[in-house]
């Protein structure tokens, strides 16, 4: 079988779940309702943020959670979907899109994320979009 693209990835076709937790798990307790998103609603929220202004994981997972009536989001997912995110834009970079026609995940993306050693493209690249957009480098 051969591997997935980060595109097909990110289009997974997945809906977004609560679940009730029946333990404590990452910061959040049993009963609360965690929201599993998907990879197209962290794209989204990541399109949302205006140009020249970053969001941290914490905020993202903080408004998907509200947006969706739950008490938190999946830190895990919210991380693994904002680099899927991140590799498919850089994908359509690559292809010959502009920058302001991808998801801008350099907004997403503070210097010092340990995202940053997974990501198969060069961080040079998000610390030029950031340094234009007057965002920390």
């Amino acid at each position: 079988m051969a591997k997935k693209t980060w595109r097909e990835k990110l289009n997974n076709g997945k809906q977004p779940a609560i679940e009730v937790l029946d333990k404590p798990y990452a910061g959040a307790g049993p009963g609360d309702r965690m929201l599993i998103p998907t990879p197209m609603q962290v794209d989204a929220y990541m399109r949302s943020i205006p140009k020249g202004e970053a969001r941290t994981l914490q905020e993202m997972n903080k408004a998907l959670a509200t947006e969706a009536g739950a008490d938190v989001s999946c830190p895990m997912c919210c991380g693994i979907f904002v680099r899927i995110a991140s590799e498919a834009a850089h994908d359509e970079l690559v292809e010959g899109k502009s920058e302001s026609e991808v998801t801008p995940f350099w907004r997403m993306i503070p210097p010092k994320a340990p995202i940053r050693k997974k990501l198969t493209f060069d961080v040079g690249l998000v610390d030029r979009l950031r340094k234009e957009e007057g965002l920390p480098v």
